[in-house]
């Protein structure tokens, strides 16, 4: 959608590109925006091979004729491509945008008692192959946070991400990834213009990481976003779009 500065937007592993709806349609009047779903999510067919995400995301920009660097938003394991993609192409990349992003290379997180029984009832949910509760209870680490109460967000945003969930749990195989750029240790690397968000209603771990990212970045900024948990595109998206139409302003 529209012309100008080209920017392209990286789902979660719990959602597809219709999380990120509002963002691209309040920007489509100045950016050109663009989003995709990866395999085995939304609209896209499951891959079952291993395959590279960084070269699907390249192949989006080739395939769309983009050859100028495209500023990345992403969130989660969005972010985890996007950081990859700054190490390995950074000539692609103009600038990041990142929520809450996952880390390849981190530690393993420990997880406090509350947190971990729920990780335990999503797995015998998954051995039960009983997919409503496990789409339920993505819903209560994700949407409304693991230390929030369940339900906390609903309406739309609960209904839109059930549905692009759901899509995700039923293509749960789908392959493994190719890609081996380990970015935990090599933020400073990162020479781009960096804003990282994250709600302070997320996963203690991810609110942690976000911010070593956001500090780690040589030119990055941090902002902490209050009772909001790890899909604030969804939970808050005006809130969202402001801090994005800032970062693009000043890239």
């Amino acid at each position: 959608m529209g012309q100008g500065l080209p920017v392209v937007f990286l789902h979660a592993a719990v959602c597809d590109r219709r999380m990120w709806a509002a963002q691209m349609g309040a920007l489509a009047g100045t950016c050109r925006v663009m989003a995709y779903d990866r395999p085995g999510f939304g609209d896209s067919p499951l891959r079952t091979a291993d395959s590279s995400s960084m070269a699907d995301g390249l192949a989006v920009l080739e395939g769309l004729g983009v050859t100028e660097p495209a500023v990345v938003v992403a969130c989660s394991q969005g972010g985890r491509i996007a950081l990859e993609m700054a190490l390995a192409h950074p000539s692609r990349v103009r600038g990041l945008f990142l929520i809450a992003p996952s880390l390849s290379g981190a530690p393993a997180p420990a997880y406090p008692p509350e947190i971990e029984s729920l990780l335990q009832a999503q797995q015998l949910a998954e051995q039960a192959r009983d997919w409503e509760a496990l789409n339920q209870i993505k819903a209560r680490l994700w949407l409304d946070g693991p230390l929030s109460p369940e339900l906390r967000v609903g309406g739309d945003a609960r209904k839109l991400f059930l549905a692009m969930n759901a899509i995700a749990i039923a293509n749960r195989l789908r392959g493994g990834e190719t890609d081996n750029v380990p970015v935990y240790g090599r933020l400073a690397e990162i020479r781009l213009p960096a804003q990282v968000v994250w709600g302070d209603l997320d996963f203690p771990h991810v609110q942690q990481r976000a911010q070593m990212v956001a500090d780690q970045i040589p030119n990055a900024q941090g902002i902490a976003l209050h009772g909001v948990a790890h899909l604030p595109s969804l939970e808050c998206p005006d809130a969202v779009t402001g801090w994005l139409r800032r970062f693009l302003g000043e890239v």
